[in-house]
């Protein structure tokens, strides 16, 4: 089973408005931890104190960091064709897709799945299908809630659960077209940009 999990935190709830000031996620491969990617994102814009305090990312703490346009081809490159899992993926999808079709980069090319939708299938019957409630729920152990790494561990956990009550194994991974229906999202994949190279002009060519 090879999978990674990803999570953003953000300065509102909004795409293409709000901003990611957070990316985190890691490659998880046969149940265990193989590679992470982490990072904060200076968001050109103010966080509001309503998304601090449930963050707790600070203005200073974005300072001087790389801004997204320049993230997003090492997170592509990182995230590659591997199947891409988050909870409640389609918000976390749209903040990346608006900024990927915005500065015209590169995307990661693997399927998206949502934990949020798979966890409701699977796990009939739960008041409700927070992330933290799950993490209790299924007995995984997170000191953290809120920060994208932190996060997109949980998520991969649950993630690893789930496939667990599906094939009674923690090694492999359920067929594509039954964690689809699971997801109830159909197939969600990033825009591909298709970069057209640059002509050069009568100028440029004589020298």
């Amino acid at each position: 089973m090879r999978f990674i999990s990803f999570d953003l935190e953000t300065t509102g709830i909004l795409p293409g408005r709000d901003r990611i000031v957070e990316i985190g996620a890691i490659r998880f491969v046969n149940g265990e931890i193989d590679a992470v990617y982490s990072t904060l994102v200076d968001p050109q814009q103010a966080i509001p104190e309503a998304a601090q305090k449930v963050n707790g990312i600070s203005n200073e703490m974005v300072k001087g960091k790389p801004t997204i346009e320049k993230l997003l081809p090492s997170f592509a490159e990182f995230c590659a064709g591997d199947v891409l899992v988050a909870h409640n993926a389609p918000f976390d999808f749209q903040f990346l897709a608006e900024d990927i079709k915005k500065y015209q980069t590169q995307a990661p090319k693997g399927l998206v799945l949502d934990t949020y939708s798979m966890a409701k299938k699977v796990l009939p019957g739960m008041a409700n299908y927070k992330l933290g409630t799950l993490v209790q729920h299924l007995q995984i152990s997170a000191n953290e809630f809120h920060r994208a790494e932190a996060d997109a561990n949980s998520c991969g956990q649950v993630f690893i659960k789930l496939c667990q009550r599906i094939l009674n194994s923690a090694n492999l991974l359920p067929p594509i077209e039954n964690l689809i229906a699971l997801s109830g999202k159909g197939e969600i994949r990033f825009p591909q940009i298709k970069r057209v190279p640059k002509q050069l002009d009568l100028f440029d060519s004589l020298f």
